[in-house]
């Protein structure tokens, strides 16, 4: 492949797979100069034969690597998420099609692109991504356990708390009604749940203390119902917020926005979007659900009089979400500005 070829190479597109690589490439003409095959290992080798030009691919597991290594050589990456990419597709879907719609869709100048993480971003993604799935885990085998015992006609009480504290004493004092063979099968599980405790414990702490040594996490940890988990969930996935213009944009994409199909000058709103990351928006609600459930705390905050009303003429769950909705506004503006929350009241305390 001879570099003069491609004097005009404007933009190519890579549609990512396991093993190998997809490429098509446009000139400044609109015309496709590139359309090959490569294998994983040959990425950088095939591209120090092309010129500088944007390079698009979707957002997917490699696809911050891919960036990252680009951007090295000179290149200039562009992470599209997927629904972006689908409506440049033409004819049936095979790996050129979808690599010849991502290098039309990377030209585009006002398309909203994914927001390039770094290696620390990614390591601490995840560490959510693993606690996630061993709360998940743990979950289910409490599930499993009442499931078993409910079948020996035997019951618990709803929380974590009345399972764990009661079902030594049920194994001991109920031996009758347990067959051998389901009592091994509970010790086992119950095995597993505290093995699984410990992972989660090990795993939180670590993310604690990621919590603790990052500034940014530590100013979002001043807003209300925010701690630790949620504040590097945050910064893990939008780093400094600089993918957005302003905080509404950054709950639009956590899908705390209501879905909107509005014709003819009419207005139509219904339910949120759920766009976005499914874990952060959990998170966020979570937060708000805690802070509801304590309504002497309101006034202590800047938007305690905003809460106050709206609790007057929303139900519960809708208060909830427009409550999360807030805090994501407030997470952005807090990492964007670089200040904690309700500075100024501070600053004016202090001084006074």
């Amino acid at each position: 492949m001879a570099k003069n070829n491609f004097d005009k190479l404007m933009s190519v597109g890579i549609d990512i797979g396991k093993d190998v690589f997809h490429l098509v490439g446009f000139d400044r003409d609109g015309q496709r100069v590139l359309r090959k095959k490569i294998k994983r290992m040959a990425l950088i080798a095939t591209f120090e034969e092309l010129p500088h030009c944007i390079v698009g691919m979707e957002a997917c597991l490699s696809a911050h690597f891919v960036s990252r290594t680009l951007r090295k050589m000179g290149f200039e990456p562009r992470i599209i998420p997927a629904i972006y990419v689908k409506p440049f597709n033409k004819g049936q879907k095979n790996d050129y099609n979808d690599a010849e719609a991502i290098a039309e869709a990377a030209l585009r100048p006002n398309l909203k692109t994914v927001s390039e993480k770094t290696q620390e971003q990614l390591d601490l993604q995840a560490l959510h991504r693993v606690r996630s799935r061993l709360v998940s885990r743990r979950t289910a085998t409490m599930n499993q356990i009442r499931a078993f015992l409910i079948e020996q006609g035997i019951t618990v009480r709803k929380s974590v708390a009345a399972l764990r504290s009661s079902l030594d004493a049920i194994l001991e004092n109920r031996s009758s009604e347990i067959s051998l063979r389901m009592r091994k099968l509970i010790l086992g599980l119950q095995q597993d749940w505290i093995w699984t405790d410990k992972r989660i414990e090990m795993t939180t702490a670590e993310i604690k203390a990621v919590s603790e040594s990052e500034a940014s996490c530590q100013r979002l940890m001043t807003i209300p119902g925010i701690g630790p988990i949620i504040s590097t969930a945050v910064v893990a996935a939008v780093g400094t917020g600089e993918a957005y213009d302003r905080g509404r944009d950054f709950a639009a994409w956590l899908g705390l926005v209501p879905r909107q199909h509005s014709t003819g000058g009419l207005t139509i709103l219904g339910r949120i979007t759920k766009r976005g990351s499914r874990y952060l928006r959990m998170l966020f609600v979570q937060a708000a659900q805690v802070i509801m459930m304590r309504p002497k705390n309101w006034p202590k905050f800047s938007f305690g009089a905003w809460l106050e009303s709206a609790s007057t003429r929303m139900q519960h769950n809708k208060l909830g979400v427009a409550l999360a909705n807030k805090l994501a506004r407030i997470a952005w503006s807090v990492l964007n500005s670089g200040r904690d929350f309700d500075w100024k009241e501070k600053e004016l305390a202090t001084a006074i």
